[in-house]
């Protein structure tokens, strides 16, 4: 049989030992006789499992005591709409959100956002991160919005280059759905962080949020309780009955992340494989990244054929060997390779061994 590497930019590839356990747990948890999915959200089983996840995320980012660690349902989407709706109230309406722009879920954000204050895109690219020089901020906006790794377009911020610390005074609010738990963030630099966990977490269904306390009861009148970020933190996530099943994987998730050697480890790893994967692509003249190098995404890689006339043939191939989900987002076409933490070094070798393989039978010079 045929060896699966699935490079799905999200729902994604899961570790193999989560998913083992998980199968062996599904009918039985721990003794108890019931399913994580049978289980009462405010009984003592779910409880501990919610507890040891909660404790478990905080130790692999170091996330201070004086941020909350909310779970809630929905995913990057539904929280481009809940963060305006918890962090404007307190300001003289309409207020002001300032933007980064830096791809396809940065315009995503915007255009939520605009329901809701006013918005002001304080720098743009399509293909790196603006550098801070050419932000233009607006004094007293309610906070500094960024999208720190673009899952579809493949732009990542340097965060070794100083971005974005030196905003003195401003409140950022940082997207890291496609990169969190991938490298090491200093959470004090932010305000809130939030992520789908789909992509490096868990399954579909999951949000994490990040939030310092001083910002809980902020929301905006029309803020429905239920994504209040204050109600969700004073009731520890438990307000109404959360995506409990998701919230098991993701305990499991960051427990194989610690055994494996913690954010640190998969950072180096995250490292090797964005290496080995650039530098197939930039050894050829058959394929192309657009992004600028300094903000080539570690996790999510899109690529394009120079002759895309062979974009069926090349993904056709790729299927036949096992490399499944290349293709690049209807938005932008082309390839894309995601290699989240439970992507295999193995993997990505193989990948890299096609797009060889594929360039020297097309004919393809290197």
């Amino acid at each position: 049989m045929t060896h699966i590497y699935n490079f799905s930019a999200g729902p994604a590839v899961l570790p193999k030992e989560v998913l083992a356990q998980a199968a062996a747990e599904m009918l039985d948890w721990h003794g108890s006789g019931m399913s994580v999915m049978e289980m009462s959200h405010r009984g003592p089983e779910f409880i501990s499992i919610y507890k040891a996840a909660e404790r478990d995320l905080r130790e692999l980012l170091a996330v201070p005591d004086n941020y909350k660690i909310l779970f809630m349902q929905g995913g990057g989407l539904s929280q481009n709409a809940l963060v305006p709706l918890n962090l404007v109230g307190h300001k003289p309406q309409p207020a002001t959100i300032d933007f980064i722009h830096t791809g396809s879920w940065s315009a995503k954000s915007i255009k939520e956002a605009a329901k809701y204050a006013n918005v002001n895109v304080a720098a743009s690219s399509a293909t790196s991160v603006p550098p801070q020089s050419e932000w233009k901020l607006t004094p007293g906006a309610a906070y500094l919005h960024m999208c720190t790794n673009e899952t579809i377009d493949g732009v990542e911020y340097d965060f070794d280059a100083g971005m974005p610390a030196s905003q003195d005074g401003v409140l950022l609010v940082a997207d890291m759905s496609s990169h969190i738990l991938s490298r090491r963030i200093d959470v004090l630099k932010y305000g809130l962080i939030f992520a789908g966990a789909q992509k490096n977490i868990g399954p579909a269904g999951v949000t994490i949020v990040i939030v310092r306390e001083d910002l809980l009861g902020k929301a905006l009148p029309a803020c429905p309780s239920a994504f209040d970020f204050k109600l969700v933190a004073d009731n520890e996530s438990m307000y109404n009955t959360p995506p409990t099943y998701g919230i098991y994987i993701a305990g499991l998730v960051f427990q194989w992340l610690k055994q494996q050697g913690g954010v640190a480890e998969m950072e180096r790893r995250a490292i090797a494989k964005a290496k080995l994967l650039y530098g197939a692509l930039d050894a050829s003249d058959f394929y192309e990244n657009r992004v600028a190098k300094s903000n080539r995404s570690r996790m999510n890689v899109p690529f394009y054929l120079k002759d895309e006339s062979k974009n069926e043939a090349f993904l056709a191939g790729a299927k036949a060997r096992g490399l499944l989900q290349l293709k690049g987002h209807k938005s932008v076409g082309g390839m894309r390779a995601s290699i989240y933490n439970a992507m295999p070094i193995e993997g990505v070798q193989a990948l890299v061994d096609y797009l060889n393989e594929f360039a020297s039978s097309a004919g393809a010079g290197k």
